[in-house]
């Protein structure tokens, strides 16, 4: 029977609770959607015209699976201007997506341990099933801060990566440098391999970021133009580290995506002298229009980047507050999509301003049911 053909790992891997939001908001008639994780603006026209030139042009073959020279020239000098690490390489991947699953199963063997911390971007648990691992979550309720004397605790001899996402999807945290610092030295201290998912880089409101390859050398670090050149459909980004860890996961990806899509990359070489400075204005006051509206009915937390609240939910389980917020035309995430908590529901503000005012009339009209 072909159900028996299945392998045992696709048992432990749910579909995507986002998908299933995003199938509901198909059938619904002018639904206040504030559930995509990806921006509201269309990618910058410079950007699809060099795709456009790209194609013309006969770029359309596979490229060198490191990628295409002058965007990996582009990107290995930025990273070595940053950094000036003796041993840190780059490459570009299909996606930040690609990236993870590439360093996750370049790093984990069956039976090692993964810590993430919760809550946790969505894909992090089963790309770690994938590779073989298993996660160890380490909360970060209720203010979403790291608590590294938590991190020491979870850390045991079959703890093989540290797996950092700032900002972060879905909580909008951002993590001050004495946490990423804390971090970076505690992975170095017990020879632990530390991924930081960087792909919400350009969206701090508050305060620069910081990266944990600034206190440690061999932090592998994902990144991409997804998010901030609205490029989510067009698969390109990149990833940087130690070489020998790169050169594994270019091995790996030469046997899997092959390189990322080629005309894309052209666009991207484009996009890395494109300021989005101005999006990351227009989100901050969006970021501040929300917190606004919501302070007075809901208890926030994080919200200092990306494009995402993640809010206890003031009645009820998350579930069934996201249960009302969709009958009455509400579109949110329930938090247990990235969570082993089920008390908290993600909403997305990258939304024009028109449907966020819709957004947080009904939020507070649904908060007062609970009073």
């Amino acid at each position: 029977m072909p159900t028996d053909w299945i392998a045992d790992r696709m048992r432990h891997i749910d579909a995507s609770g986002i998908r299933k939001v995003f199938d509901l908001a198909a059938e619904m008639t002018d639904p206040v959607n504030l559930s995509i994780g990806q921006p509201h603006f269309d990618t910058p026209q410079p950007i699809r015209e060099a795709l456009k030139a790209a194609v013309d042009d006969g770029k359309n073959a596979y490229s060198q699976t490191q990628g295409i020279k002058p965007l990996l020239e582009k990107i290995q000098s930025q990273v070595d201007a940053r950094y000036r690490h003796a041993d840190r390489r780059a490459f570009i991947t299909s996606g930040t997506s690609g990236a993870l699953m590439l360093a996750l199963c370049t790093l984990v063997d069956p039976g090692d341990e993964v810590i993430v911390f919760d809550p946790y971007f969505v894909m992090y648990k089963h790309l770690t099933t994938l590779a073989g691992g298993r996660t160890v979550v380490v909360e970060t309720y209720p203010d979403f801060r790291i608590d590294l004397d938590r991190v020491r605790e979870a850390v045991t001899d079959r703890t093989k990566v540290i797996l950092f996402n700032s900002p972060a999807n879905p909580t909008g945290a951002v993590a001050s440098e004495d946490e990423v610092r804390g971090l970076a030295e505690l992975a170095a201290e017990r020879d632990i391999a530390l991924i930081s998912d960087e792909i919400y880089r350009v969206f701090c409101y508050d305060q620069p970021l910081v990266s944990p390859a600034e206190f440690n050398e061999q932090t592998i670090v994902i990144d991409g133009f997804s998010k901030s050149h609205s490029m989510t459909g067009w698969r390109v980004g990149w990833c940087h580290g130690p070489g020998e860890i790169i050169s594994q996961m270019m091995k790996l990806q030469q046997f899997t995506f092959v390189c990322a899509p080629h005309p894309a990359q052209w666009a991207a070489l484009a996009a890395c002298d494109f300021d989005v400075s101005g999006y990351a204005d227009e989100y901050r006051a969006k970021r501040n229009f929300m917190c606004e509206e919501l302070s007075d009915v809901f208890h926030i937390q994080g919200a200092q980047g990306a494009f995402y609240m993640f809010l206890p939910a003031p009645w009820g389980t998350g579930s069934e507050f996201v249960a009302e917020a969709i009958r009455n035309n509400l579109l949110i995430i329930p938090g247990n999509v990235f969570s082993d908590r089920d008390t908290h529901f993600r909403i997305s503000y990258a939304a024009e301003d028109a449907t966020l005012q819709r957004g947080v009339e009904i939020l507070k009209r649904l908060a007062e049911r609970g009073d």
